[in-house]
């Protein structure tokens, strides 16, 4: 049993409660527009060049038999078409300005880095968080590493765009303490264009986690010209008060990280407005107003 692991990110304070290790797995089925971790998207491998540290010293041109790698002008152009991902580019750059995205990994592989720390997840109530990517999709790998946390009693949470099928779903559900759920779009049409899913198989899947009493966080992207609006807030608030045993609601303001991380692997990633400080706290401010303490920024 294996999948693609971006990375295993340790000490990490964003994704769940506590101090955790945060396993990124590789491949997602949505498209969102603003994805700030496009390297996620894809299933497979993928090569990945950092112009900022390249030196131009062009020994991944001397050992690529496929043309992949020209430089024109001073310039080093990267044709990712023509990768067969052997790597050998990798290996020969002494800057490491080129690398390969994606590491095959066994559940007990990753269990092994995760179980490291397993003395600051007792003391501050932290654990293993499963992101992508999307979990869901990886769903035997993500059942064999809950299984192997649980053994440990190691506190387990599972990030999801709930665009998954709810009997593989159902597979996990008794070994995750807690998911995050993000919220992303409110329209049908609107989720078609800027995320390339559709709503009823988000909404069956968070109905789904729901009725098994699993707790949950929603955690809503904000971006504006997209979802900055006051339908889209009306949503949400629906949703807090249909659901009122939801730990809480987080709005995760637009940032273009993405950008940057989409061109290195060839990738054009949109790019939107940045929000204002006072956008932020008016966010908020609308949600405290119609009394939704539990709306926090993220």
């Amino acid at each position: 049993m294996k999948s693609y692991v971006i990375d295993v990110q340790r000490c990490s304070i964003h994704d769940g409660p506590g101090i955790r290790t945060t396993v990124f797995l590789k491949g997602c089925p949505l498209r969102c527009k603003w994805c700030h971790n496009p390297e996620s998207q894809s299933y497979k491998r993928q090569l990945s060049y950092n112009q900022s540290l390249c030196v131009s010293c062009r020994a991944c041109e001397e050992v690529c038999s496929q043309n992949v790698h020209s430089f024109v002008d001073g310039l080093h152009r990267v044709d990712y078409s023509k990768c067969t991902l052997c790597g050998k580019c990798v290996e020969a750059c002494p800057s490491k300005a080129l690398s390969m995205i994606g590491r095959e990994m066994t559940p007990q592989e990753v269990f092994a880095i995760v179980k490291k720390d397993e003395i600051f997840y007792a003391q501050g109530g932290g654990g293993v968080t499963i992101s992508g990517g999307e979990a869901l999709t990886h769903i035997d790998f993500c059942l064999e590493l809950l299984q192997l946390c649980k053994e440990s009693h190691i506190h387990t949470c599972i990030e999801t765009s709930g665009f998954a099928q709810v009997n593989q779903l159902r597979k996990v559900l008794p070994y995750v303490d807690l998911f995050l759920y993000d919220f992303k779009i409110s329209k049908e049409p609107d989720a078609l264009q800027f995320i390339g899913g559709t709503l009823s198989v988000i909404n069956r899947t968070f109905n789904e986690i729901y009725t098994h009493e699993k707790a949950m966080i929603l955690r809503c992207p904000i971006i504006p010209g997209v979802n900055d609006t006051d339908e889209h807030f009306q949503a949400i608030e629906k949703i807090v008060a249909a659901y009122p045993d939801l730990i809480g609601v987080e709005l995760l303001p637009y940032h273009n990280f993405g950008v940057v991380k989409g061109a290195n692997i060839g990738c054009k990633t949109e790019e939107f407005d940045f929000p204002t400080e006072e956008q932020k706290q008016e966010w908020i401010q609308y949600f405290h107003q119609h009394g939704y303490d539990k709306v926090k920024l993220a």
